[in-house]
């Protein structure tokens, strides 16, 4: 591993050098283990801790197959997939690696008694299998998370609509957050050049996901003046979303839970916020029961922002706790597109405000490959940023989840897996200089 590091740093290395490396027999990553999976039972899913159930183990390093690439993992992120996978909810994910091992003999490398996890990386090529034309040693690369396998003709139109479409490093094996990945080659795409190893690794799956949902022709459609709710505006998919918003000349209403959330929406341009702590919006009056009062408030506060105007589209990824509001709030033929439920899979709404005022719930999950290249082509262009806040060295990709499913952070929280610190690996040092302060929002707050 010292080798490869070495050469990554150098920037020199060639295509050939790369080629001529040894490959290590194992490897550092980040695990759960099969035989834990029952390790927070009787907990609430607030108290389940991923200190506890995420290990750095040696690994073996896996058989590259068809179409397929190792890559020497300079640095990774966390997202909730990470989270859920880490305290076993809503299922434990070793039952999708059992399932995708009974596909063939080459997915039986997936079955394993751990699960290496994370759907995010930047990094550099060092094999790639048979097959592959498009990739080679040496190509500094970040990797969106659809593992598909395209045999289908229901993927051909969308990849996600392929029945063995699969989230990389969460319904399947061998993951990001380690020092080498297994990946289908057709999830790679190019580094951005202006941005360091962590904050390449940091837009991935959240960049991807809001791309689909709010802009693509697959989720909600955005279009110039539309009014957009944004749950979350501040958090990893949220930040994401309002940048979208901004950026396609759409009217943001942010809801944040604090004012140093609220700060973070106003610097990336917003100008409508709603600090939803502050104004004590609860809309469930107890565990079973929700409070259309309160949805009725919240719907008089946005067209306070907004001069009488509903939102055309919200943006949903809490779930349960927020999905009747939404569903009240969106304007008559609006859309609700939603993702994720981090608060919640069991949604509860009434459907009168949809049915008899023509709106529409679009599902939205991940991206296909033309929507996740769309939006890395955008962050090398330097019209979406990365988000990133902080980042953790791989031995602490605990305390990293934890953040997360504690809400302790903003933005994305980044893992550095090979890289031996942080801002390395910029190529493009005029580009950045250009957005340094986009770039560096996040950072320390």
């Amino acid at each position: 591993m010292n080798e490869i590091r070495a050469a990554v740093l150098s920037g020199t290395a060639t295509s050939q050098d790369y080629a001529n490396l040894p490959l290590p027999d194992s490897y550092r990553a980040v695990t759960v283990h099969a035989d834990e999976v029952g390790m927070f039972e009787g907990q609430t899913t607030w108290e389940k801790d991923p200190r506890k159930s995420l290990h750095l183990d040696e690994v073996a390093l896996p058989e590259l197959g068809p179409g397929e690439a190792l890559v020497a993992v300079m640095a990774s992120a966390i997202n909730y997939n990470t989270v859920w996978t880490s305290i076993f909810e809503p299922v434990p994910t070793f039952a999708f690696l059992r399932k995708y091992g009974r596909l063939s003999e080459l997915t039986k490398r997936h079955d394993l008694p751990y699960h290496i996890l994370g759907s995010d990386l930047a990094g550099v090529v060092l094999r790639t299998g048979p097959g592959v034309n498009k990739w080679k040693a040496g190509d500094e690369v970040v990797a969106h998370c659809l593992s598909v396998e395209l045999e289908d003709a229901a993927g051909h139109n969308d990849t996600m609509l392929d029945p063995e479409q699969r989230i990389w490093g969460f319904e399947t094996n061998f993951g990001g957050l380690a020092e080498i990945a297994l990946v289908k080659t057709n999830q790679l795409m190019p580094k951005p050049d202006h941005l360091t190893w962590e904050e390449a690794a940091s837009p991935g799956l959240v960049n991807s996901t809001a791309y689909r949902q709010l802009v693509s022709r697959n989720g909600a459609g955005m279009k110039q003046g539309d009014v957009v709710l944004i749950w979350g505006a501040s958090g990893g998919l949220g930040s994401y979303a309002t940048q979208y918003a901004l950026n396609g000349g759409a009217i943001p209403v942010c809801v944040v839970s604090s004012p140093q959330k609220a700060e973070i929406c106003r610097a990336m341009g917003a100008e409508l916020i709603i600090d939803r702590n502050a104004e004590e919006y609860r809309f469930w009056s107890d565990p079973q029961t929700q409070n259309p009062k309160e949805w009725q408030r919240f719907g008089a506060r946005i067209r306070e922002l907004t001069g009488g105007e509903d939102p055309d589209i919200v943006f949903e990824h809490p779930g349960r706790e927020t999905f009747g509001a939404s569903v009240y709030v969106a304007r008559r033929g609006g859309t609700i597109v939603t993702c994720a439920s981090t608060s919640g899979f069991q949604h509860e709404y009434d459907n009168r405000y949809l049915w008899m005022n023509l709106k529409r719930i679009v599902g939205s999950h991940f991206a296909n490959y033309r929507e996740a290249w769309e939006a890395n082509r955008l962050i090398q262009k330097g019209m979406i940023h990365p988000t990133l806040s902080r980042s953790y060295s791989l031995e602490n990709a605990g305390q990293a989840a934890f953040d997360v499913h504690r809400n302790l952070h903003q933005g994305k929280v980044g893992v550095l897996c090979l890289a031996p610190g942080e801002g390395l690996g910029v190529r493009d040092a005029a580009l950045r200089d250009r957005h340094r302060s986009e770039i560096d929002r996040f950072r320390d707050v």
